[in-house]
């Protein structure tokens, strides 16, 4: 069993009187996919919004590789190694593949904005970008404005800013959202290449997806973990069918 990465301690993030997420203790393996599946409200995005820095938790710690990384903004989650993706496609519609890439990179310069050196002089940021492109199956697209990709090679680029940024742990929400077959197909396959040299942790509906390439999953109902385990112990548990499955009969 591999050591986790990435744990979390009692963590509960309040709306007012609303508990999104409630208590949720986890521990996520370095060198594995983990899930985090529920139904619509569950608490799931809350939770890697916690895990990313961009929302503060009420309560409760996370340590990343045994640092306490609980009260770090966004930017210096990412420095550590902790690279994050959305719902919503978030790239630079502008700017064309390669130079989104070229940001990600860049952004992990101490000198980042420090404008008065030619970014041009930066070569080995240049070669960061270019194997970006190539690990996100976008090197073909390198001078094509992100706005003339299709939903799937911008989703394809997210991600390749996201290696841009060196990580180790990848945060994944919903990275199949909106997407026809073969898109979804090319991006699962994308995932199971990356999983090979990072840790995923990965929100999606899609349960044929999850089931494919998840070693662990982890169950949310009501901002709560209801279940933790192997893809054949959810599949099997009885209270995950009730809650989320819909019965034997209809799990994966």
């Amino acid at each position: 069993m591999s050591e986790a990465l990435l744990s979390v301690c009692g963590v509960s993030k309040l709306f007012g009187g609303l508990a999104a997420v409630d208590n949720v203790s986890l521990d996520f393996a370095g060198g594995q996919v983990h899930a985090v599946i529920g139904p619509n409200g569950a608490g799931k995005t809350t939770l890697i919004n916690l895990l990313s820095g961009d929302l503060p938790p009420s309560q409760g710690s996370i340590a990343f590789k045994g640092r306490d990384i609980t009260s770090l903004p966004p930017h210096e989650v990412s420095r550590i190694g902790i690279g994050r993706s959305y719902q919503r496609t978030n790239v630079f519609p502008e700017f064309s593949c390669f130079q989104n890439c070229w940001l990600g990179v860049q952004s992990r310069l101490k000198s980042s904005m420090k404008f008065f050196r030619p970014a041009a002089g930066y070569g080995e940021l240049r070669v960061r970008a270019e194997h970006s492109l190539e690990q996100c199956g976008l090197a073909h697209r390198r001078d094509v404005p992100a706005r003339e990709i299709s939903h799937g090679e911008q989703r394809q680029l997210e991600i390749g800013m996201m290696l841009a940024t060196e990580p180790e742990l990848l945060l994944l929400d919903e990275p199949l959202a909106g997407m026809g077959t073969e898109e979804s197909a090319a991006i699962l396959d994308l995932l199971g290449e990356l999983a090979k040299d990072h840790t995923l942790i990965l929100i999606e509906h899609d349960m044929d997806a999850v089931f494919a390439i998840a070693d662990v999953l982890t169950v949310m109902v009501n901002g709560a973990v209801l279940a933790n385990g192997t893809a054949d112990e959810i599949r099997n548990h009885k209270a995950v069918q009730e809650a989320y499955l819909g019965g034997a009969e209809d799990a994966p």
